[in-house]
């Protein structure tokens, strides 16, 4: 019942898209909705997402010679306090639902958010795995290093209800500001291990090893994005919202891991 309603979510999410001009499956670049597509477009969007969306954004600028694409990534929760404190933003890209709501519920929302990707987790370790890590109950190992973020972060949040899950107990080291910083720490040898993205695991390539954790232990992320009230370039907004859920966009999210909405 679940999954039946978030697929009729969004497909009244992106129909609403479609009404505006241009639809799911367009790349933005046609007739009359590409006319007054034009100016700077403001994205605020989760750590997770930056290399898709960084190479999201050069391939809606070609696609629109006259848009320029800025983007400020971090922590979604930050995000969500930075757009609620007023920070000038056209789309907010979520990586959970709970962090969306609170914009929603600020009153900041144009329109309902659409899910336009998933991720799952993983246990990062340095490549190789030198300390043998090959499940969520190693991470409680006495002298493991173990990271994450804080539960306001999505990742927190979700490799919390991970371990939860699999019944282990772990008191990590630190508490990171979001999931890069997960991963930095790893890659560098300041931490052991951490629960992070799939999509973090690849980005990382050689520098990292992943982990897979079993489906009863994983926690699928969904990805929302929405435009604000008040942004100065909503029709843009739209062309980009309509992008990222077209056949490019999904494209370039599935070459980076994710999985589709």
């Amino acid at each position: 019942m679940r999954r039946l309603l978030a697929c009729a979510a969004l497909a009244i999410g992106l129909g609403a898209i479609a009404g505006c001009g241009t639809g799911p499956g367009d790349d933005g670049g046609g007739g009359a909705a590409k006319a007054g597509i034009s100016g700077n477009l403001a994205i605020s969007a989760a750590a997770s997402l930056q290399g898709a969306f960084t190479e999201m954004a050069a391939a809606f600028e070609d696609t629109h010679p006259q848009v320029s694409v800025s983007i400020n990534f971090g922590a979604s929760s930050t995000l969500a306090r930075q757009i609620i404190d007023g920070a000038p933003v056209d789309v907010f890209a979520s990586a959970d639902q709970m962090n969306m709501t609170k914009v929603a519920d600020a009153e900041l929302l144009s329109g309902a958010p659409t899910i336009f990707a998933t991720n799952s987790l993983e246990i990062i370790v340095r490549k190789g795995n030198p300390l043998d890590i090959d499940s969520l109950a190693d991470l409680a190992k006495t002298g493991l290093i173990y990271i994450t973020c804080a539960p306001e972060v999505p990742i927190g949040r979700y490799a919390a209800e991970s371990l939860l899950e699999a019944g282990v107990t772990v008191n990590p080291a630190s508490f990171e500001p979001d999931v890069k910083g997960i991963v930095t720490k790893v890659t560098s040898g300041e931490a052991d291990a951490g629960i992070v993205y799939r999509t973090d695991v690849l980005t990382a390539g050689e520098t990292a090893t992943g982990i897979a954790i079993p489906d009863q232990f994983d926690v699928r992320a969904t990805y929302p994005q929405a435009v604000l009230t008040g942004s100065p370039n909503e029709a843009t907004a739209i062309a980009w919202m309509a992008f990222v859920a077209g056949a490019e966009g999904q494209a370039i999210l599935r070459a980076y891991g994710f999985g589709q909405p």
